[in-house]
């Protein structure tokens, strides 16, 4: 049962700024963790970063006020050495301090003053103190004493109705403590093994209920009967012949796994994951190819008009000797030609139909779809999946990503889902040449330009901002394509391309570069995903540190698709070794998966994938690179207990609240 926060006799105005933290029962407060821990040992006085230290106080504080801001000033013996301590706006410390009193100072160390910039004062000595603090994400108004005593309170009112909800074996098998346990412990901890057992448990416990999730989803997907379409592989393998190119090996491969998948009886619902340019757009029109021979449609989704024009050009080119009849559905038509489409389609004259989320409004409606492909940066979402459960009877499923991430982690993290990856690139595909250059200034690289331009070719000039920002540092695309519009007067066209254009606008400049009427296109990342110009083959990206690795790995994809060079130029002022490695990396690895694991280990999972695009699950306390070894252990434990301990009452008990949580959250659609 779930109690409000009222029960723990809470005042209502600190209800209402823990509500604005989205806590709103005992559980929300039990289940908001520390995200880090204050440890309170004496440090060496000489610690540059940060010093924790024991005095006794020698003289009287001093207060100095300036406006409503405070200093407090005073002095302490340390070791035989005085030491002078200052304290910004806790003035109110006075009254409470007395000389010849035990001090604990963490603050930083001047040594050329011996004084130390206290960041906190406590009026106790190192050993009446000493343990471990957890520290908490708060809002203004929320202090982390207050807000520790809400979190003991509610830990009290569920003591002794907390149970495990690991089953008992896999307790034992990891000598797991209890989940009581690892609450209080995890919330009050006295050393630092405290924490590590706690956290153990509950690390375990998230991935183990998420697996189980995944598992349950995936098996009861396996059980739904799908449509067993019938494959005509002869014709297939004649539309892949007449192709200009020759597949490659990963690509036959995941071709191969999903036609099995779209012959066998079960629903396809599998990831495809490939590098830049690494050819899964052939994929999905062979994909879309077998399910239009079987008798059904096929619909395209992609994330921007841009991308959605894109496929539908190039899914005409592949399909064009052949009686395919294929459509694009996007906000820029008219009403009539609407209509229009919305009729062939109910109809059955339109075989496959390309475009944004449109393609599952409420209007539109199917003769017999059989496939869907969506190629974005994320997962199907909950709405999408039920309007398109609507449109078709057992339709198959397939994502498309640009984005690789590790295939292991891959299928940790799409347990529902079968993964294919490709990881070979087309042949004659050179490696783009990939040049950091310190500064903003394109004036080192400027006759490169100039040369490349003269040879007729075209380029990219990618900035992180849109126009002038006094909050953000960066080069803005509005003023860097003045600026180039001006310089290459009356000798190239410079183009101008981002976010805040309305589709329409975009398309336009867009058609114009793929037209080669525009020489220079300068944008922000609305070129990062499957913008392919084939003349164009040069890039130039304005300050690259502002830029996930994979990020720019994406955007330096754009060049080099053809069998031309591409060439790439990363300007960055980077000051810190870390970014000035990250940029050098990219310099010299040009395999995505290689980038993707790298950007991995030093930024973590949220900035590689982005959180909100990706659809990666987000973890109260676990972390999918830190905790890999969890979440795959976790993977395994979950495959065994729902085929070999469905019995468990713990197992039970666990599949009853996730079917319960699904059904609510209407996120299992079979």
């Amino acid at each position: 049962m779930e109690y409000e926060l009222k029960v723990l006799k809470i005042n209502a105005n600190k209800i209402k700024q823990l509500n604005e933290l989205s806590l709103y029962t005992v559980k929300d407060l039990i289940l908001h963790y520390p995200y880090r821990y204050e440890e309170m040992l004496e440090t060496p006085l000489h610690d540059e970063t940060k010093v924790i230290i024991e005095g006794k106080l020698i003289d009287e504080p001093k207060v100095f006020f300036k406006g409503r801001l405070s200093r407090l000033t005073f002095h302490i013996d340390y070791h035989g050495e005085t030491l002078t301590i200052t304290l910004f706006n806790r003035h109110f410390l006075k009254k409470n301090m007395h000389v010849g009193m035990k001090l604990t100072i963490v603050g930083k160390y001047n040594e050329a003053r011996k004084s130390i910039t206290a960041s906190e004062v406590k009026l106790k000595g190192l050993e009446e103190i000493s343990g471990i603090t957890p520290v908490y994400s708060l809002k203004e108004g929320l202090t982390q004493k207050s807000f520790h005593g809400y979190v003991n309170k509610a830990l009290s009112f569920y003591k002794g109705h907390i149970g495990n909800s690991i089953p008992d074996y896999l307790c034992q098998k990891y000598h797991l403590i209890d989940r009581q346990e690892a609450l209080f412990k995890v919330h009050q901890p006295q050393t630092r093994s405290d924490v590590i057992s706690a956290l153990r448990y509950l690390k375990y416990e998230e991935f183990f209920k998420f697996q189980m999730t995944m598992q349950y989803i995936k098996q009861n997907r396996t059980q739904n009967i799908g449509i067993s379409k019938l494959i005509d592989k002869e014709q297939i393998n004649k539309f892949i012949q007449k192709l200009p190119f020759q597949l490659t090996e990963d690509q036959q491969k995941v071709v191969d796994d999903i036609l099995i998948d779209l012959s066998s009886q079960k629903l396809m619902y599998r990831f495809v994951q490939g590098d830049v340019g690494s050819g899964k757009t052939v994929v999905a029109a062979i994909s879309l190819y077998a399910n239009y021979l079987a008798g059904y449609q096929g619909a395209m989704m992609a994330p921007t008009e841009i991308l959605a024009l894109q496929h539908y050009q190039s899914l005409k080119k592949l399909f064009k000797k052949t009686k395919v009849n294929i459509a694009l559905l996007t906000g820029h038509l008219s009403l009539k030609e609407k209509n229009e489409i919305y009729q062939q389609l109910e109809q059955g004259q339109i075989d496959i139909i390309v475009g944004t989320h449109a393609l599952f409004q409420d209007k539109v409606q199917y003769n017999q779809l059989g496939l869907v492909i969506t190629d974005e940066q994320h997962r199907f979402g909950v709405e999408q999946r039920k309007a398109l459960k609507n449109k078709g009877n057992k339709v198959d499923f397939l994502v498309m990503t640009a984005t690789p991430i590790p295939r292991t982690l891959a299928i940790s993290l799409y347990g529902d889902m079968d993964v294919s990856t490709i990881k070979t690139m087309p042949n004659g595909r050179k490696k783009v040449i990939t040049r950091f250059v310190k500064g903003i200034s394109m004036k080192p690289i400027l006759k490169d330009l100039k040369d490349y331009l003269a040879s007729g070719g075209q380029c990219y000039v990618v900035c992180p901002l849109v126009s002038e920002s006094e909050a953000i540092e960066g080069r803005n695309a509005s003023d860097i394509s003045k600026a180039m519009a001006s310089y290459f007067k009356g000798q190239y066209e410079v183009g101008l391309v981002h976010g805040q254009m309305n589709d329409e606008e975009k398309n336009q400049v867009m058609d114009a570069f793929k037209e080669n009427k525009i020489q220079v296109l300068v944008s922000t990342t609305v070129i990062e995903v499957g913008v392919d110009v084939s003349n164009a083959n040069m890039m130039v990206i304005y300050n690259a540190e502002r830029f996930g690795l994979s990020q720019l790995h994406q955007l330096r994809g754009r060049v080099g698709r053809s069998k031309e060079q591409g060439y790439c130029y990363l300007l960055s002022q980077a000051s810190n070794s870390e970014q000035k490695e990250r940029l050098e990396f990219l310099e010299n690895h040009h395999d995505g998966f290689e980038v993707s694991e790298y950007d991995l280990k030093i930024r973590g999972p949220g900035d590689l994938l982005g959180q909100k695009q990706s659809g990666v699950p987000t973890f109260m306390i676990g972390d999918i690179f830190k905790d890999y070894h969890i979440l795959e252990i976790t993977r395994k434990d979950a495959y065994e207990a729902l085929n070999q301990h469905q019995d468990d009452e713990k197992i039970q008990k666990m599949l009853v609240e996730i079917k319960n949580n699904l059904t609510k959250n209407n996120a299992y659609i079979d």
